[in-house]
C-alpha cells in the first residue's frame, strides 16, 4: 500500500487532515476597510483574473464575494476589491484589500457588511492595473417582502456536454441561485458521462480521479474557465450545498462507494482535502466551528425561510443498495421496507435533525423552503420493475422485461380496486422505494420531519437535486396529512434516465411513472434543465427550463410550469 501513487502523494498535505482543517477554511477571507486606518499592504505580484468573479450567501447586510487570480510569476498576490450601488462604480459602498497565495490556492473572498437589505450591489477586484470582470449580486430583503425568485440548479457534468443551462440561468431575474449539490464531479478522464468528451473539447483535468487537495483545486479551476459557468455566477449571487461527487460518488459519513481505502488511502483525508477546495472555490461564508457543517438559514424577509440541509456528508448512515436485499434473484420487498423503515437510520445526524426541526418550530415566514440534496417524497413503485432495473439482478432482455412491469402495473392502477385480479393486486403491493440513496431509504426520519411540519402548519417546499430528471410531488405524512411540495431540478448537464431506459423509452415513461407513484404529479425524465421558483405570501409558480442540447452552443428552450395557489390548509395541492 505505501507504494501507491495516491498515497506518496497524500504525505504532502498531511498538514490539513481533517483535524487541521478549519484554519485554513477562512484563510482566503479578508475584511472590509475605508482605507483610513488599515495599514498598508505590501504589493505582491502581478496577476490575472482567468476565473470570473463570484457572490454568495446573502443576508439583509452582507454578501460573500470571491475571485481568483492567476499570479505571473511566484509570490503572493495583493487584491484590491470594490463594491458599489452602481455598474460604473461611481458610489462607492464598501472596499478593502487583502493576499492571497498558494496556501489557499490564489483564491480570496471578502464578507461585505453594511448594506442594505434588498438591494443590488456590482463589485470587482483589481490587482495593480489589472481589473476582473464586474460582478452583479444583491442582498436579502428585510420585513414585509412581496415576492422572492430562485433559479435552482444541480448536477454539472464538465465532459458530459456544455454549460448552456448556466448561460440561460445568468439571464433570469432570480434573487439567487440555488445550487443543490454535484458542482463537480471527481471522476478520472474517460469516466462518467465522457463519451462526447474529446469531440467537445472538454476532457477534464487532472489526469487521474480525484483524491488529494491539488487534484480537487485543478478540477475546480477548470470548470471555473468555462464562460457560461462565469457567467451564471456573474450575475447573480449562489447559495451552494454539497453533495457526493464534491467528494466521491455515493458519499455518506464515512466513506463512499467510488472509494476504497486499501488502495486509495483513507477517506478522511480525502473528504478533507475536497472540503478545503469546496470552500476556496465556492462563495460560500467560512463555517464558525466544525468545518463539516454546511446547514444553514437564509431568511427572505417574512416570506419565507431558506433552509438549506446536508444529506449527504455530515450524518448520513451507509446508503442501501438493492443487491443487498436480492433473495433468489427477486427483491425481497418485506426486508426491504423494514431496512429502509429502521428507525436508527439517519441521513442527516442527530444534531443536524434537531436543529431542522427548531427551524421548522421557529419560522414565522410565509413559506418554509429546504434547499437540500436528495429526493424527499415517496417513490415506491413494483418490485418487478426495479428489478429489471438492476443490473445484478436483470437478465439479457431487461427492457422488455421492466417494459411488461410498468405496462403491467399501469393497467392495473388503472383499475377499481374491486375489479384487479389477485395477481394485478399482488404487483401493486410489491412497491419498494425507487431510490434507497434518498429520504425513502431513511423513511422514519423523513416521516419525523414532516410530522415537525404539520404540527407547526407548515407550507413546506422541499428543493432537490442529485436524480438528473425533473420531478414534482406532493409531500404527505405517515398518517396521508399533505404538508407540502416537492420540487426537483433537473440536471445541468448529467445524464438521466433517458441514458438507462433511451430517450424514446423514458419520455414515454414519463407520464406513465406519475400513474405508479401516487405522490408523484409530474416528471421529465429526458431533458436537461433548471428550475425557476417564486413565491408571493400566497402563491409558488414553479417552472421548469430545458435547453434542447448539450452538444452544441446552439440550442432552443422549452418550459414547462405549475402554479400553485395557497388559500388554505387542505388547497395545498399541485396543479
Amino acid at each position: 500500500m505505501t507504494d501507491h501513487p495516491h498515497l506518496r502523494r497524500r504525505t504532502l498535505v498531511k498538514g490539513i487532515a481533517a483535524a487541521s482543517l478549519l484554519p485554513l477554511l477562512g484563510g482566503n477571507l479578508v475584511g472590509c476597510s475605508d482605507g483610513s486606518d488599515a495599514p498598508p499592504l505590501p504589493e505582491g505580484v502581478a496577476a490575472d483574473f482567468n476565473h470570473g468573479v463570484a457572490s454568495g450567501d446573502p443576508l439583509t447586510d452582507r454578501v460573500i464575494i470571491w475571485t481568483r487570480v492567476t499570479p505571473r510569476e511566484p509570490g503572493f498576490v495583493t487584491v484590491d476589491w470594490e463594491v458599489a450601488s452602481d455598474e460604473g462604480f461611481a458610489n462607492l459602498v464598501a472596499s478593502g484589500r487583502g493576499n492571497t497565495d498558494e496556501t489557499v490556492d490564489f483564491t480570496l473572498k471578502a464578507d461585505v457588511t453594511g448594506l442594505a437589505a434588498g438591494t443590488t450591489y456590482f463589485y470587482r477586484f483589481r490587482v495593480r492595473e489589472v481589473l476582473s470582470s464586474v460582478g452583479r449580486t444583491r442582498t436579502a430583503p428585510a420585513g414585509a417582502t412581496a415576492t422572492a425568485a430562485f433559479a435552482v440548479v444541480s448536477c454539472s457534468n464538465y465532459p458530459a456536454g456544455y454549460f448552456n443551462v448556466y448561460r440561460e440561468v445568468a439571464a433570469q431575474p432570480v434573487d439567487a441561485v440555488l445550487h443543490l449539490g454535484d458542482y463537480i464531479y471527481e471522476y478520472a478522464p474517460g469516466g462518467y458521462a465522457s463519451a462526447n468528451a474529446e469531440a467537445l473539447g472538454r476532457v477534464v483535468q487532472p489526469a487521474g480521479e480525484l483524491f488529494e487537495l491539488a487534484d480537487y483545486r485543478t478540477r475546480y479551476a477548470q470548470y471555473r474557465t468555462d464562460p457560461d459557468l462565469q457567467a451564471a455566477h456573474s450575475a447573480h449571487p449562489f447559495i451552494v450545498v454539497w453533495d457526493d461527487h464534491e467528494i466521491a460518488n455515493d458519499a455518506w459519513r464515512e466513506g463512499a462507494e467510488n472509494h476504497d481505502p486499501a488502495t486509495e488511502g483513507e477517506y478522511s483525508d480525502r473528504r478533507a482535502a475536497a472540503i478545503q477546495a469546496w470552500y476556496e472555490w465556492l462563495p460560500v461564508r467560512p463555517p464558525a466551528s466544525q468545518q463539516e457543517i454546511i446547514y444553514r438559514r437564509l431568511p427572505y424577509g417574512d416570506l419565507l425561510d431558506l433552509i438549506m440541509l446536508d444529506t449527504r456528508v455530515i450524518g448520513r448512515d451507509r446508503q442501501y443498495v438493492y443487491p443487498d436485499f436480492v433473495s433468489g434473484g427477486r427483491i425481497d420487498v418485506e426486508a426491504t421496507r423494514a431496512a429502509s423503515n429502521a428507525s436508527d437510520r439517519t441521513l442527516l445526524g442527530a444534531e443536524q435533525l434537531a436543529w431542522l426541526e427548531t427551524q421548522l418550530i421557529d419560522s414565522t415566514a410565509r413559506w418554509q423552503v429546504l434547499g437540500q440534496q436528495v429526493l424527499m417524497a415517496r417513490y415506491l413503485l413494483p418490485a418487478p420493475i426495479l428489478e429489471a432495473l438492476e443490473p445484478s439482478i436483470s437478465g439479457g432482455d431487461a427492457l422488455a422485461a421492466g417494459t411488461a412491469a410498468v405496462l403491467a402495473a399501469v393497467t392495473a392502477k388503472n383499475k377499481a380496486p374491486e375489479e384487479r385480479t389477485p395477481e394485478e393486486q399482488a404487483l401493486l403491493d410489491s412497491a419498494v422505494p425507487y431510490n434507497l440513496d434518498a429520504w425513502d431509504g431513511y423513511a422514519f426520519e423523513r416521516d419525523r420531519v414532516l410530522e415537525v411540519a404539520r404540527q407547526m402548519n407548515s407550507r413546506l417546499v422541499a428543493l432537490a437535486g442529485d436524480t438528473h430528471n425533473a420531478w414534482a410531488s406532493q409531500l404527505f405524512t405517515s398518517t396521508g396529512e399533505v404538508v407540502g411540495v416537492e420540487l426537483a431540478t433537473a440536471s445541468v448537464s448529467s445524464p438521466g434516465l433517458e441514458e438507462v431506459l433511451g430517450r424514446d423509452v423514458a419520455g414515454l415513461f414519463s407520464p406513465l411513472i406519475a400513474t405508479l407513484v401516487d405522490d408523484l404529479v409530474y416528471a421529465n425524465l429526458i431533458d436537461r434543465g433548471y428550475l425557476v421558483t417564486r413565491f408571493t405570501p400566497e402563491s409558488l409558480t414553479a417552472e421548469w427550463r430545458y435547453v434542447s442540447t448539450i452538444n452544441f452552443r446552439e440550442y432552443s428552450e422549452k418550459t414547462a410550469a405549475f402554479r400553485q395557489e395557497v388559500v388554505q390548509r387542505s388547497n395545498l395541492l399541485l396543479g
